[in-house]
């Protein structure tokens, strides 16, 4: 039986990688890949977009701008993917995934954009560029890069992205930054997890999306896992939050995921979350999965590519704990 919610689902449609914030300006804020509706869409995954509202609610249909959109003149073009808006040393950034190769939309790296008010949602957003490594650092960066997410601990800031290995499996690796200059990373990379379990490697052996939760002294680290259909899933670790963070030692990987098609009630392949607050203070968590109409084939884009579809549509849950302060997603202990 899938779990019971207070928040009506879909949340808002056709928004594919949904990230969402809490603003100590009071505003929440919104933000997702924008989709592609056909191999030839000369729009999809071209923009930035942002919604903001002072409830968690009201962002169902708040107004949506773009605030930056590629194009000819800019350093990255498509594909532009799962964007993050983070607060940072008193400058708001965009974390985002996009290719620097105009014949090629699949070189990705990650990128930033930086915003030169505070307030993102009228501000002017401007490219700072392709995520920079530390000196003798000849890996990170270098390959199929994406999924840049940020957090603070322990008065440390830290960087988490998704990157292929030298086998070409999408693995976590984590550094820390500057929040000074937080477009480059100040350590060399830390691999923090790898597919390893049989649910992480369901037609492709996948760890992405990374998304920070704190609890209680604790961080916890959910991904996504296995290919994009309906075997999409997320999993967890998790560390202290005082630990030495970019020792391994610090993390427990979770062997079993904690979100699955099997968890829900007519949605497929749930996935590449976020996390924030409510108004009460409860966590939640925003989401994004397919509907049955699309798993059923009758969605009207089933000839399509998964990856060319707007059948993604973001989601809202309240995280629960169990009596060992770890985090249930699905409603239920596992």
């Amino acid at each position: 039986m899938g779990r019971q919610n207070t928040y009506a689902n879909p949340f808002i449609l056709e928004r594919a990688d949904p990230f969402m914030i809490k603003a100590d300006d009071g505003w929440y804020y919104f933000t997702a890949s924008y989709p592609m509706k056909r191999g030839d869409d000369p729009e999809g995954y071209d923009r930035v977009i942002l919604r903001r509202s002072k409830t968690v609610d009201g962002l169902r249909e708040a107004e949506e701008i773009t605030i930056w959109q590629a194009d000819e003149k800019t350093y990255t073009h498509r594909f532009i993917w799962a964007p993050e808006l983070h607060y940072i040393g008193g400058t708001w950034y965009i974390f985002y995934a996009g290719s620097s190769d105009a014949e090629n939309n699949w070189a990705f790296d990650c990128n930033v954009l930086v915003c030169d008010s505070r307030d993102p949602y009228t501000g002017n957003w401007t490219e700072k560029g392709k995520f920079q490594k530390t000196e003798g650092d000849n890996f990170s960066f270098t390959g199929f890069s994406l999924d840049m997410t940020y957090f603070e601990a322990g008065g440390k800031h830290y960087v988490i992205w998704a990157q292929h290995n030298e086998a070409k499996i999408s693995c976590l690796y984590m550094a820390q930054i500057n929040p000074a200059e937080p477009w480059k990373i100040i350590t060399k990379p830390m691999l923090l997890t790898t597919p390893e379990y049989d649910w992480e490697k369901v037609r492709y052996a996948v760890n992405e999306g990374p998304a920070v939760l704190k609890h209680d002294g604790k961080i916890f680290v959910c991904f996504s896992a296995s290919g994009t259909g309906p075997e999409y899933c997320v999993g967890a670790l998790e560390a202290d939050e005082n630990a030495d963070l970019l020792d391994i030692v610090a993390w427990t990987k979770f062997d079993r995921p904690l979100l699955t098609s099997e968890d829900l009630v007519d949605e497929y392949g749930p996935g590449h979350n976020s996390f924030t607050k409510d108004e009460e203070g409860n966590d939640i968590f925003v989401y994004h999965a397919r509907s049955k109409e699309c798993f059923e084939g009758k969605c009207g884009y089933s000839d399509n590519d998964p990856l060319q579809d707007p059948c993604r549509h973001a989601r809202i849950h309240t995280v629960e704990w169990n009596a060992d302060g770890k985090p249930i997603l699905n409603g239920r202990e596992k």
